[in-house]
């Protein structure tokens, strides 16, 4: 007969705290209390189960449950609306801040919510942040029931009232206390073992001397059990997840340093490596604190650098002004037009709203709202101009992880990163190797010298210097490109314009200054009545020859209906029953002109009235840029235009140059993806109206912007028109930036190499590799960030204020 499996009467299964005198049996587990039970019973009823299997006691004790009447404020619309980050007739999506996730059990199980409500949709963790992003039918569920189940399985979400994206998270001590107590532990230790440093042999009374050392082991036990938990603890989650992490041979070292200190001191051999042993974790906990600290100063500067650097249009006392979108303010009122981005969360107050929320959700089917509905940030207006009323300010960090969803993705590692994170994983057990043949090649010849070896080894062998080389370079590089207007959705843009060697560039509104350009009308002359119709309808397009047109008039406009705008075509409404045609031959049914000139043609009542003719100015720095790309392998003009302006580009590009006319924006897209077919690597440059398509299908696609917000999200980078001269720069930049990395790369080699044979040599202690290691990772920080700053002021990329260290 078998043996019944035994039942740990102590310890909780959920969450790990001991059961006291009263365990609450069920399911042949223990549990402390009932919420641990019945969080255990909701997951096994949900085949979850595998959350126990990730992590070793993985929940959060349940003791005290959520009170049903404290969650009803979640019922309340006005707060729902304050909270969630988008809604439409379908789904809802928020943000939760949650204090208690600590693994990689949480992950799963948060990742998981789904099986859990079948209202949920997706939920996506960032551990970083401690968030998760809920995505959610709120048909089929509600936030007040959503919040309930987090709470219920341990995980209850932090809210605040306040705008949720820009709250400030709670600061954690535990690191703090981590590295007081392992300091303490430490410096008493040191206190307690002169005696045995200054010594002669037979000078120190042995019963005081194995006194000192059982002492030494009290102190160090809290070090163990509390300071050094966590190099345990994410070396064994490695373990289970059959990966070597770089706390894995750090953990081996410190296991190993204590257990042959507890063996000496009980047997009376010696006094032990307790000292090392603290010392250890003290300094390696000391380079976790400054290598955290350089992260949150990249990350602060990061968050506060990559605003979108697009202005809205704002109405004051009926007049049209530009504000930049980080200046926006509740109360005030925006003119949005076709194709244009929302940038805060706005009630609708005039217009007809045709919202694309692909930049939100990926669904590109317009939703219509009508006056006094929300409209949320990220949305895009498709038709005629609205107005709206903001009422949450801008989030930056919100726009930017728009910007980087998973719709608009490219790639988000870059080659470096890929690379440094394959030899990682080879470095760790190639350390644990020469550890291992440390140790065997010493233990015949001096004990004591080959438990320094090898721990040594393990400690001073650092492979996250190559991890770190590239996210702190190029996270410096970004700050000096934000700095010069030029801002870049994430790290592998840099390395991808590194790489190119193809670069097009699209005509109108890139290459030329379309408010600049000379512009002259031909034709019957339009009656006042006339000038108000044309006005009202290019008052909605944000195409630049129509903004041109559009400041020729001083008239007041009126509404219009059945607003379209045909990308390479023109632009179509009715206005008091009069169908208005602005565009090309074409489109407006007039007889072309030649093919010399750029002509903008106007009809009225279905009659052709004249045309606008356009003296195209090309924009400041072009030859400057041109001359800078001369050791680019190719060179290439797209335009939706005629070829009027071939000779004048012929002249600017070279005759090497591929110019390229009458190009819809389908022949774009696939003008672009032909050379990346044919091997090159391509940089697409243009204004984000008509070429979104091509700017997402490049390599890096970057979209020069004026004052206007046709920002699209599908490019890679924005580049304000004014530093448009600095392109050329900005490539050379990046390439200096690739070269950094590798610099980086050999700085770390070269320590490894070094520090490896004097560890092996036995020339340096424990104590001295823990202050080592962190002093290698620094280094390497440090060597990135001043040689991106220092190429930055070769090119003449910084500013005259004082350089801002990472």
């Amino acid at each position: 007969m078998e043996a019944a499996p035994s039942v740990d009467l102590k310890t909780c299964y959920h969450c790990g705290e001991d059961c006291d005198d009263t365990p609450i049996l069920a399911h042949e587990k223990a549990f402390c209390c009932e919420g641990c039970k019945v969080v255990y019973e909701i997951l096994d009823a949900n085949n979850l189960c595998t959350y126990y299997t990730i992590e070793d006691r993985p929940g959060n004790s349940v003791k005290d449950p959520v009170a049903e009447s404290r969650l009803a404020y979640l019922d309340d619309v006005s707060v729902i609306n304050q909270l969630l980050d988008f809604q439409n007739s379908q789904i809802s999506k928020i943000t939760f801040y949650i204090p208690q996730m600590h693994c990689s059990s949480c992950i799963w199980l948060l990742e998981n919510l789904h099986k859990l409500d079948a209202g949920v949709t997706d939920s996506k963790v960032n551990f970083l942040r401690k968030e998760l992003a809920v995505t959610f039918e709120h048909g089929q569920t509600s936030l007040r029931k959503i919040v309930k189940l987090l709470a219920a399985v341990g995980y209850e979400p932090n809210i605040t009232l306040a705008d949720t994206h820009a709250k400030i998270q709670p600061k954690s001590y535990k690191m703090a206390y981590k590295l007081g107590l392992a300091g303490f532990s430490f410096a008493n230790i040191m206190l307690l073992s002169f005696p045995e440093y200054l010594a002669m042999a037979g000078d120190l009374e042995q019963s005081l001397g194995s006194f000192f050392a059982y002492l030494n082991i009290v102190l160090a036990l809290p070090v163990l059990l509390f300071s050094a938990t966590g190099f345990f603890t994410s070396a064994w989650q490695g373990i289970k997840q059959k990966m070597v992490n770089l706390d894995l041979p750090i953990a081996i070292g410190l296991a190993s340093l204590f257990t042959v200190s507890i063996y000496d001191i009980v047997t009376g051999k010696g006094p032990g490596f307790l000292d090392s042993f603290t010392g250890l974790v003290f300094f390696m906990l000391i380079g976790k604190y400054f290598q955290q600290k350089t992260y949150d100063s990249l990350s602060f500067d990061r968050d506060y650098t990559s605003y979108f650097p697009i202005s809205v249009t704002v109405l004051r006392n009926n007049q049209e002004t530009y504000v930049p979108v980080k200046e926006l303010k509740t109360g005030q009122r925006l003119l949005i037009r076709n194709h244009e981005l929302i940038p805060a969360d706005a009630i609708l107050m005039k217009g007809t709203a045709n919202i694309d929320y692909s930049f939100v959700s990926g669904e590109s089917v317009p939703v219509a709202k009508v006056a006094g509905e929300i409209i949320y940030a990220g949305g895009r207006q498709v038709g005629e101009s609205i107005e709206l009323e903001v009422v949450k300010e801008v989030s930056q960090g919100y726009l930017t992880q728009l910007w980087n969803s998973s719709v608009f993705r490219k790639k988000d590692e870059t080659n470096f990163e890929t690379y440094a994170h394959a030899v990682g994983k080879y470095f760790i057990t190639v350390t644990l190797m020469i550890a291992a043949g440390a140790l065997i090649y010493w233990v015949p010849r001096d004990t004591d010298m080959a438990i320094k070896a090898f721990t040594s080894v393990l400690v001073i062998a650092c492979p996250c210097a190559l991890s770190l080389a590239t996210p702190f370079t190029l996270g410096s590089a970004l700050r000096i490109f934000g700095k010069n207007k030029f801002y870049l959705k994430n790290l592998s843009v840099v390395e991808e314009m590194a790489k190119a060697d193809t670069i097009v560039f699209d005509k109108t509104g890139t290459l030329t200054e379309t408010d600049q350009s000379e512009i002259n009308y031909f034709g019957a002359k339009f009656s006042p009545e006339e000038q108000v119709l044309l006005k009202s309808v290019l008052k909605h397009s944000t195409h630049p020859l129509s903004q041109r047109i559009y400041n020729q008039f001083a008239t007041t406009t009126l509404p219009v209906l059945n607003f379209a705008e045909i990308p390479g075509k023109g632009i179509e409404a009715e206005v008091k029953g009069t169908n208005v045609k602005i565009g090309s031959a074409g489109f407006t049914g007039a007889v072309p002109g030649p093919q010399t000139e750029t002509r903008v043609y106007i009809s009225l009542h279905g009659e052709v009235y004249g045309y606008y003719v356009f003296q195209n100015k090309y924009r400041k720095g072009l030859e400057t840029v041109l001359k800078s790309l001369k050791k680019v392998k190719k060179l290439a003009v797209l335009s939706g235009d005629n070829d009027s302006e071939r000779e004048r580009l012929r002249a600017l590009f070279g005759p090497e140059a591929e110019l390229n006319f009458n190009q819809s924006p389908v022949q774009k897209l696939q003008y672009i993806q032909q050379l990346k077919d044919q091997g090159h690597k391509v940089i697409m440059i243009g204004d984000g109206l008509n070429d979104a398509g091509a700017l997402k299908q490049a390599d890096a696609g970057i979209a020069l912007t004026d004052k206007v917000s046709g920002f699209s999200p599908s490019c890679d980078g924005i580049l304000e028109a004014k530093n448009f001269a600095l392109l050329g720069t900005f490539l050379k930049f990046s390439k200096v930036n690739m070269r950094i990395i590798l610099g980086s790369f050999g700085v770390s080699f070269v320590y490894n190499i070094i520090g490896l044979t004097m560890a092996v040599m036995g020339e340096f202690t424990p104590i001295v590799s823990a202050i080592l290691m962190p002093i290698s990772t620094i280094s390497v920080i440090v060597f990135a960030t001043i040689s991106v700053q220092i190429a930055a002021n070769k090119l003449k990329l910084n500013k005259p204020e004082k350089l801002a260290m990472t």
